[in-house]
């Protein structure tokens, strides 16, 4: 079973970047689709972007298209999510998520599917 620990949240700028990553225990992470959620003060967690179990399929919310990038490193167990052009509307606690998912092409954006959370790393975007 993977376990996942997010590091990489911070204070910062609108307008600035920064970059969560997201790591991996387990020999099976090959295994797993990989997403990051995020959850604002009184709002439901939403999903942010998610990549397929090998890289090849990635899908990202509308409102961080051409902002955030995800990535993922199957040899390092790792998992990145590049944010840039903050906006203060992007401040919340950022979850990566990890659902058992053997198709090459498939992501889940919905956070009932993912069984394996971290701990959240908290994103803080000044105005």
């Amino acid at each position: 079973q993977v376990q996942v620990v997010e590091s990489g949240g911070g204070l910062v700028q609108a307008g600035d970047s920064l970059r969560l990553s997201c790591a991996a225990s387990g020999r099976t992470f090959s295994d797993y689709a990989m997403a990051w959620f995020r959850q604002a003060p009184g709002k439901e967690r939403e999903f942010v972007g998610g990549v397929s179990r090998n890289g090849g399929y990635k899908i990202s919310a509308d409102s961080v298209k051409g902002r955030f990038t995800i990535g993922r490193d199957n040899a390092k167990n790792t998992v990145s999510l590049q944010m840039n052009s903050l906006k203060p509307e992007d401040t919340a606690i950022y979850y990566c998520a990890a659902r058992k998912d053997l198709r090459f092409l498939s992501v889940s954006v919905s956070p009932e599917e993912y069984g394996l959370w971290g701990q959240g790393t908290q994103v803080t975007v000044s105005s």
